[in-house]
């Protein structure tokens, strides 16, 4: 092969390693995920809360927030998402006494107020939220979160959704998540980030 030929394959490597990194700083850049994730919850919906008030994006305003999409017939995900967070309110004690807690329904038809009060009940501080289903779609893509109805027997119906828990900070801004049975350790470092 001819030096020209290297020198020409070298340079042309060259430039596909630049595009690369144009690229990479463009779209997947570190600080443009975080501008991206700092739109998590932003959004026009306007949801109620088993308590009474509304919940919009202006709710996450003021204390830290964890946010929890899921249904009350849910067979397994979200029972066992909600004792993972009364085990990091127990082992985070005082600490987490500012979090405020909201599980947003994916199955606005079956989860009224009172079911979804009755559902969160034993969890301290929690609030469910609900809402027609325009508007708990609308929620549902400003947390980026997916559902869909899956038919089981007898013409009823489950729903596959999102399982992580998203956290706020006092600003109202998304800082982070724990993802579905992540170890205690990993989500009480996440949640002292939120509570700081």
């Amino acid at each position: 092969m001819s030096v020209q030929r290297r020198l020409l394959i070298a340079l042309w490597a060259l430039v596909v390693v630049a595009l690369g990194l144009v690229a990479w700083f463009l779209m997947l850049s570190p600080d443009r995920q975080r501008a991206g994730a700092l739109e998590f919850g932003r959004g026009d919906y306007v949801l109620q809360r088993h308590d009474g008030g509304a919940f919009t994006q202006e709710t996450l305003i003021g204390q830290p927030s964890l946010v929890f999409f899921g249904f009350t017939h849910c067979p397994d995900v979200c029972p066992t998402t909600i004792g993972d967070i009364l085990t990091w309110q127990e082992e985070l004690g005082d600490e987490a006494a500012d979090l405020r807690i909201f599980f947003v329904t994916v199955d606005p038809e079956r989860d009224s107020p009172e079911i979804l009060a009755d559902y969160v009940g034993w969890l301290p501080g929690a609030v469910g939220v609900t809402g027609p289903v325009d508007e708990i779609h609308k929620a549902m893509q400003a947390f980026r979160i997916f559902a869909r109805k899956v038919p089981t027997s007898g013409g009823d119906y489950s729903m596959d959704h999102s399982s992580s828990v998203q956290l706020f900070g006092a600003d109202g801004r998304f800082v982070t998540h724990i993802s579905y049975q992540a170890p205690l350790e990993q989500a009480l470092e996440r949640l002292r980030m939120v509570l700081r």
